[in-house]
């Protein structure tokens, strides 16, 4: 029982501050989204009118809950409780392979294993770790809600259900581990399927069948494969259906259980999905630094343009649908047409998947720093260096790559959408609000990718959270600020509320000269002081 305390002790110094701000975090979002809802809906007719709208939308549904009803509480579960699963699935992921995966990488869980506690107590440590971290950010989120006067059964039905998400995607993420050879492909991993259930559950939400009163929503078997539908079908402050967050705490612990037996069944630092074998000899293209940096992240580069093409495809085939839908009903045209502002409802589809690209773009680019950081932290970086490669060359190979990956994802994307529009013998002079847009999200990505380099010159030791943390803030931003009617300076922080857009027939260039010359003064900042840094080994 010592050791295994001892190793629960080292667990939380490692993670005590990052499980914290995950929690924090959370409990935050859900606070700022019953203060917006109460401020920008609050009279039932109100929400009534949203509703309405979201059920004749399928867009809407795809990133939001599933409708439960007007009250206040059930309201804003619909629209925030997703994110709030996402949070706690982002936290438990990452959780589960750095304590796995990614120590025997560093060499630690060797050591480990030399004494007492051998190799199943570590994991089953990491795994009891996990399952706390989302304890507390079900408290937490829990106390928010109490806070602003919700109920107490609905509320601790509401962060129960997050928690019990998380811990979903910890046992995804603790097999993962198993599965791949390093902690970027067990990460990788987790993540596809993370956003793969998230896409699943929206697509249930939005082919189910709605009451006659359009304020609730009956979801399709689609959602039933998704532990994000299976959190959203507990309908906090309306049913308070229990069991369903009890269904994702026994898949959490199947998939430990699982996990377990995979640990015990291959040796240290093996893996059930072999690293496929390297060339026995080098390409041309490794013949200077940029190709080496383009072979290291064309895999993640090659994913995330994979995700761009698919919503691209969303954004025009669904667009054609939500035509379809308002023109059948003059209600729901008007509804769908006040959302949309000046410019037609098939615009403003396109625009609202575009937003989800440019943050897919940023993505990209940042993993790419991240992975920079990475190169330099583990030492790999110092024989290139040793070569006549200076590290200003070295930051801008990996600087030009990342923009090229930006480049290609909305480029996929913008393919998808032509796609979309030929499957569905669309309107093809939508076309030009999918480039417009399209251009658009490339510089608000770019912008993400230079501060996230300014950060890894800067403070190299904290790149990697600080650059997914602005992703993750500015998506908040630019996708709930207006939501949550937040004065339009702070949504205007995010790059990609500023982006240009399509407004009938015209074209509002908004911030796009102000992306421009960000980008363009953080890249020359990265760049000069990078001349001047020494290299950061330390982890």
């Amino acid at each position: 029982m010592s050791r295994f305390l001892a190793l629960m002790g080292q667990r939380a110094r490692r993670d005590w501050l990052q499980v914290l701000l995950w929690a924090m975090g959370t409990a935050l979002l859900a606070y700022a989204s019953f203060v917006g809802v109460s401020d920008a809906y609050g009279t039932e007719q109100d929400r009534t009118s949203l509703l309405a709208a979201a059920l004749a939308n399928p867009v809407i549904l795809l990133f939001r809950g599933l409708p439960s009803g007007t009250d206040e509480g059930a309201f804003m579960v619909f629209l925030i409780f997703p994110w709030l699963a996402m949070l706690a699935a982002f936290m438990s992921t990452f959780l589960a392979v750095r304590h796995t995966r990614g120590d025997e990488e560093a060499g630690r869980a060797e050591l480990v294993a030399a004494t007492p506690a051998a190799r199943t107590m570590p994991f089953l440590a990491t795994a009891l770790h996990g399952v706390l971290a989302n304890a507390l950010l079900a408290a937490l989120t829990a106390a928010a809600f109490l806070a602003v006067g919700l109920d107490a059964e609905g509320s601790l039905l509401a962060g129960s259900a997050a928690g019990a998400v998380g811990i979903v995607f910890l046992g995804v993420g603790l097999f993962a581990a198993q599965l791949m050879r390093t902690s970027r492909g067990a990460n990788s991993l987790a993540v596809w399927t993370l956003v793969a259930t998230f896409v699943i559950a929206g697509i249930g939400n939005a082919t189910g069948t709605p009451s006659d009163d359009l304020t609730h929503m009956e979801s399709s078997w689609l959602t039933w494969l998704s532990p994000f539908g299976w959190g959203e079908s507990t309908r906090a402050f309306d049913e308070n259906l229990w069991w369903p967050a009890l269904l994702c705490l026994g898949v959490g612990l199947v998939l430990t259980v699982v996990s377990v037996v995979l640990v015990s069944a291959r040796d240290l630092g093996g893996s059930f999905v072999a690293e496929r074998l390297g060339r026995a000899t080098a390409s041309a293209a490794l013949s200077t630094p940029i190709g080496l940096v383009w072979r290291l992240t064309r895999g993640a580069v090659l994913g995330w343009a994979v995700g761009g093409l698919l919503t691209g495809m969303l954004s025009t085939s669904l667009a054609s649908i939500v035509k379809e839908v308002g023109a059948s009903n003059p209600a729901v045209e008007e509804i769908l047409r006040q959302i949309s502002g000046e410019g037609s409802v098939e615009q403003g589809t396109i625009t609202t998947f575009f937003t989800m690209l440019g943050v897919l773009a940023a993505c990209c680019a940042v993993q790419i720093v991240c992975r920079a950081r990475q190169e330099e932290a583990h030492g790999t970086a110092e024989p290139l260096l040793a070569a006549p490669v200076g590290r200003v060359r070295w930051l801008a190979d990996y600087l030009i790559v990342a923009l090229l990956g930006i480049v290609l994802v909305v480029v996929a994307a913008i393919g998808g959408a032509a796609l979309g529009l030929a499957s569905q013998d669309g309107d093809w002079d939508l076309m030009r609000t999918v480039l417009v847009t399209g251009a658009g999200q490339v510089a608000a990505a770019s912008v993400f990718l230079v501060i996230t380099a300014l950060a890894f010159v800067v403070v190299p030791r904290a790149t990697i959270p600080l650059g997914w943390s602005l992703v993750l803030l500015g998506m908040m931003l630019g996708l709930f600020g207006p939501l949550f009617q937040f004065p339009d300076w702070l949504v205007h922080l995010s790059p990609i509320a500023v982006t240009p857009f399509v407004d009938g027939d015209e074209v509002d260039l908004r911030g796009l000269w102000w992306l421009v010359l960000a980008t363009g003064v953080g890249a020359a900042a990265s760049l000069s002081l990078m001349r001047r840094r020494e290299m950061a080994t330390a982890g």
